[in-house]
């Protein structure tokens, strides 16, 4: 055992993944405490319940529970959710350590911990920094892996992007489970929407983790082909042995795609997206998107599309939910798969468990049982689909537009539903760390600028966004990224949640409450996901706190680093190991000559045109060309760094 690990094991944890010495069982997730905080600072919460997404201030709250009418109004059974300090602060309880069961899924089945990254790595490499911590740990390969046309060789350093706050021993947004003998690694919120200030050392929260190279750790797992859904790699285009076949759900044999060619494949699809990014859509194309800030107040509707628009805290529980719903188990869609693609449900499972980490739950066809049956067996969470915890709607598994699949990421002992409804309240109070962008002189001029150069037709309100989502026609960004969820049409059921009393498990007569939806209402979220023949759209993302969320654009294609005449867009800037500067990068945003260039950087990288990322669109210029001096297109720059909360006075939620 080498001295890292010793360290460690002293205290009883490794870091990284978890090995606990006399116990038999244990977890951890790190939560930063108040001095470890870089913005302390939250809004205070002057909302008394959320009502499907209708803020309900204190006073208004105090008129309706007077009488027997009002408390009815805002009861569990319309769905109303009570904004107090247990929920906030179950909210941000949940943000660090809930992982609703998505260990299994990554370790006994992607092989996060059995691929070129191992817990002794990860433990070795925090063990190295001796209390200073990092924005970017880097962990040595274990063993050699080829993505494509490079091989990671062993003892090779991998930039994770992972983040150890200054005096920690633990990763942000990891909880690490021991379980007699089995060591499980999980993620959790804070994982992408925390991050370290490189600077103090000290934890962001709500910054998106710029740097979390979550494509590039997926590659090297053991089991990539278990994402596979969520890239551009066919299956039918690796042919395998006809003995290795699965019966379909008709009686007919099929056979499985070579298993060694179609993880090649997966691992190229997973590995381009840039750092900073995830793919989040299981539409079979390799459509990464930047990972949003939890600077939330005001910026619905959410998700890159906006299609997380509705429901509790106007679809920012639905963008949670979809988190640990649909997006850390794959296993959880196999019933929707021959609907949606024209897949055979027991193919779909058997490809992604054919290479499965863990034994118990790898497929083998000469096994004498179906894939279906593998999980079933294996499944620590018996009676739902797949493998995470899940409150199912009578709908499943159809989607409904507050739930990709009809399911809620929920935990045993409380309300169904309800830590998503905590991780909302709590976010919504987050606010980005004071910033010196501009002296009071200069971020009016800034703002000025800001509403002559039209900016503020899609960017005004409290969060500096109009709430809507823009075609993409308009827009002009990736357009197959837009039509992400267009199948979804075929199998839609109309929006409901359970009421927010539920206890889970679930009772059998457990009571839905419809979501409401029409009007103008319907028809942005059928944009948003690409239904009733719209083309798809992109949402008009709110403008607090950019300095921490470079680079811009929903594909991250917009960066620059601090050197803007050789750092240039993704290739220039994170496949090169450098931060965007926040300053550039805007100025690229707006300035068509800088983008050009920024645009052409990208579109030479294979890696990039994998990924589809390209940095086109929003062709909403504040340059020379548009009469904008650059003295001016400067003081725009510096108002935008200088936004760090909410700009008008108004109830937070």
């Amino acid at each position: 055992m080498g001295w890292p690990l010793r360290l460690l094991v002293a205290s009883g944890i490794v870091a990284g993944g978890v090995a606990v010495g006399a116990l038999a069982r244990f977890s951890h997730a790190p939560m930063p405490g108040e001095g470890d905080l870089l913005n302390l600072g939250r809004y205070h919460p002057e909302t008394a319940f959320d009502l499907l997404g209708r803020r309900v201030g204190r006073d208004e709250a105090e008129r309706l529970t007077a009488t027997a009418e009002g408390r009815e109004q805002l009861s569990p059974d319309r769905g109303a959710v009570a904004i107090d300090a247990a929920l906030i602060e179950r909210g941000r309880d949940a943000f660090y350590r809930e992982t609703f069961g998505n260990e299994v899924f990554l370790t006994d089945v992607m092989g996060m911990l059995d691929g070129g990254i191992t817990p002794y790595e990860v433990a070795r490499a925090i063990a190295l920094l001796a209390g200073q911590g990092t924005s970017n740990l880097q962990v040595r390969m274990a063993r050699d892996v080829t993505v494509g046309e490079r091989t990671w060789k062993k003892g090779e350093l991998v930039p994770t992007g992972l983040d150890v706050p200054r005096g920690s021993a633990f990763i942000l947004g990891i909880r690490a489970f021991y379980d007699r003998g089995h060591l499980r690694m999980g993620i959790t919120c804070a994982l992408c929407h925390a991050a370290v200030d490189p600077a103090s050392g000290k934890v962001v929260e709500g910054a998106p983790n710029t740097d979390l190279n979550a494509g590039l750790l997926m590659a090297l797992a053991s089991n990539s082909t278990a994402y596979f859904m969520h890239g551009s790699a066919d299956p039918a285009s690796h042919p395998g042995d006809p003995a290795r076949a699965v019966t379909g759900e008709d009686g007919s044999r099929v056979t499985l795609p070579d298993r060694e060619s179609f993880e090649a494949a997966a691992k190229v699809q997973v590995a381009s997206w840039p750092a900073g990014s995830f793919d989040s859509s299981a539409d079979r194309e390799t459509n990464p998107t930047s990972i949003p800030s939890s600077f939330s107040a005001y910026g619905e509707p959410y998700s890159w599309s906006g299609r997380a628009a509705i429901g509790p805290f106007k679809g920012l529980s639905a963008l949670n939910n979809n988190v640990h719903a649909a997006n850390s188990d794959t296993t959880q869609q196999t019933r929707a798969v021959k609907v949606l693609f024209g897949l055979d449900p027991e193919l779909y499972l058997g490809m992604v468990l054919q290479g499965a980490a863990d034994a118990a739950l790898r497929f083998d066809p000469a096994s004498g049982r179906q894939p279906t049956q593998v999980l079933a067996v294996a499944d620590l969470t018996p009676g739902t689909p797949g493998l995470n915890s899940y409150a199912v709607l009578p709908s499943f598994p159809a989607t409904n537009y507050m739930t990709d699949n009809s399911l809620l990421a929920s935990v045993a002992g409380e309300p169904a539903n309800y830590a998503n409804n905590a991780m909302s309240a709590f976010q919504n109070l987050l606010r980005a760390p004071d910033a010196a962008f501009a002296d009071a002189a200069q971020r009016a001029r800034g703002r000025a600028v800001f509403a002559r150069a039209g900016c503020v037709g899609c960017h005004s309100g409290p969060a500096l966004t109009n709430n809507r989502v823009i075609p993409i026609e308009e827009i002009g960004t990736e357009p197959s990224r837009a039509r992400a969820t267009v199948r979804m049409e075929a199998q839609l059921a109309a929006p409901a949640i359970f009421a927010t009393d539920t206890p889970f498990p679930l009772p059998p007569d457990a009571k839905t409450v419809p979501i409401p939806v029409e009007g103008d209402a319907l028809k942005q979220l059928q944009l948003a996901w690409a239904h009733a023949g719209t083309k798809g759209g992109y949402k008009v993302p709110n403008l607090v706190g950019l300095a921490w969320s470079a680079p811009y654009l929903h594909d991250s294609g917009v960066s620059v680093g601090p050197d803007a005449e050789r750092q240039l867009g993704v290739p220039g800037t994170l496949d090169a190991g450098v931060l965007p500067d926040p300053a550039n990068s805007l100025r690229a945003l707006v300035d068509r000559s800088l983008r050009a260039r920024v645009v052409a950087a990208n579109g030479a990288s294979a890696k990039a045109r994998t990924a589809r990322v390209t940095g086109e669109g929003h062709a909403y210029w504040a340059d020379a060309e548009a009469g904008i001096p650059a003295e001016d297109q400067a003081a725009l720059v510096a108002y935008l760094l200088s936004v760090v909360r909410l700009t008008e006075a108004v109830p937070v939620p």
